[in-house]
């Protein structure tokens, strides 16, 4: 009997432990709670401020870049050194299987573009330094264009127009009214 009474302690102390480390892990994770709450209670006010300094931003932000400044307008038209317009014959790419015409499309308008706004330089004596050459920019709307009815039925020509900067690079835009 008294091993009986023994074992009943032990087991009443075990529980008693067991809930002393329950109410000990609950107060951990209360505290850590109420710390998370007292963190997110001035990020919560920050985000309110910020939402009200947003629209101002926002609006001033807008307005700069609708109003470009005539020194940047002076710098662009500045920078261009020459311009031309071409319509680009593009009927050698219907030689091509249908699946590859519009690739070549674009090649052939590579080459025509390169040729004509003399991109390449002639090669030189072997004594003498190369120039370096500028780069050949197709905007996305002379791509979109090429691309329009799918690889198999690109146009058969492409109004373009060609843009050589001070820099040497050229940059491909469509021609005004296509």
């Amino acid at each position: 009997m008294e091993e009986d009474k023994e074992k009943e302690e032990l087991k009443a102390e075990e529980k008693k432990e067991e809930v002393a480390e329950a109410v000990e892990e609950e107060s951990v994770v209360e505290s850590l709670e109420k710390e998370l709450q007292e963190e997110e209670k001035p990020l919560e006010e920050e985000k309110a401020e910020a939402e009200v300094e947003a629209p101002e931003a926002e609006a001033e932000a807008k307005e700069e870049a609708e109003k470009p400044s005539r020194k940047e307008k002076k710098e662009e038209e500045e920078e261009i050194v020459e311009e031309r317009t071409y319509t680009v014959p593009l009927s050698k790419a219907w030689v091509m299987p249908a699946n590859k015409r519009a690739p070549k499309a674009m090649r052939i308008l590579k080459a025509f573009m390169i040729k004509h706004m003399k991109l390449k330089t002639p090669k030189k004596a072997e004594g003498e330094e190369e120039e370096e050459l500028g780069a050949l920019i197709i905007s996305n709307e002379v791509n979109e264009r090429m691309w329009s009815k799918g690889i198999e039925k690109p146009p058969r020509n492409i109004r373009v127009r060609a843009a050589k900067d001070k820099d040497g690079n050229v940059t491909v835009y469509l021609a005004e009214g296509d």
